[in-house]
């Protein structure tokens, strides 16, 4: 069957990179093989202290924005129960046919 020779074929690979990871060993002592570091940075990519810089003011700029936007709406004299996104303000009708 296809299937054994297969599993035949693999076996006798695995034995055969088992053989030379074991002359590998011995000529490189146990516990002194040093692999190379790797060249690239990995994970996330730092900012310098301008791009930091930039994106603080950008942050800034938007929560202000934010707050604004926030004290004009409280001034409008809506509450958070009758924003028109709010789930509160969809909850008595939400297919809009008076049914609930």
């Amino acid at each position: 069957m296809e299937l054994y020779r297969i599993i035949r074929e693999l076996l006798q690979e695995r034995d055969r990179v088992q053989r030379i990871i074991e002359s590998l060993e011995q000529v490189t002592p146990a516990g002194k093989a040093k692999v190379p570091p790797n060249k690239k940075r990995r994970g996330r990519k730092s900012m310098d202290r301008a791009a930091r810089d930039e994106v603080s003011e950008r942050m800034k700029r938007y929560w202000a924005r934010r707050r604004a936007e926030q004290h004009a709406h409280a001034r409008e004299g809506h509450s958070k129960d009758t924003h028109p996104h709010s789930r509160d303000a969809h909850s008595k009708d939400y297919r809009g046919d008076g049914k609930g």
